[in-house]
């Protein structure tokens, strides 16, 4: 019986909703933020999946690198908040405020369909998850 209870207890716990987190930093240069347009033709901000046993400030350096071969400081923690792609997928989204480390030419890589500065007078105009918005707007009032 006790056996059954610590079995049940632990199922419980193993059955509570999980899903990835995704790190992703506000990058501006010169009054504009650097978006991506990925393959459900939403912009986003640059970022990934953080993986097991990596530090969220090194997983977002290292993503900003592969999507836009640019190296980046990680400054503060912006915002928090859960995506809902569809009815079943939900990400957990990070938001940091980046700065370049060099003004370097952007080269994207082969999972997003097209990259663009834009302008952040533009943002309301975008089709783009609210909470990306938010972040650059948080990020915006502390420059």
């Amino acid at each position: 019986m006790i056996q059954m209870i610590i079995s049940q207890s632990e199922s419980d716990d193993n059955r509570a909703y999980r899903f990835p987190v995704s790190l992703k930093g506000v990058l501006l240069r010169d009054r504009k933020v650097a978006l991506l347009k990925n393959p459900r033709d939403e912009w986003e901000l640059p970022g990934g999946k953080l993986e097991l046993y990596e530090e969220p400030k090194s997983c977002l350096a290292r993503e900003i690198a592969e999507e836009l071969s640019l190296k980046v400081d990680i400054g503060r923690l912006l915002d928090t908040w859960v995506y809902s792609i569809s009815k079943n997928v939900h990400v957990f989204i990070v938001t940091y405020q980046c700065f370049e480390t060099s003004h370097e030419a952007v080269k994207i890589s082969h999972e997003h369909k097209e990259f663009a500065w834009h302008d952040i007078k533009d943002l309301s105009t975008l089709t783009m998850p609210e909470g990306y918005k938010q972040s650059i707007h948080n990020a915006l009032s502390a420059i």
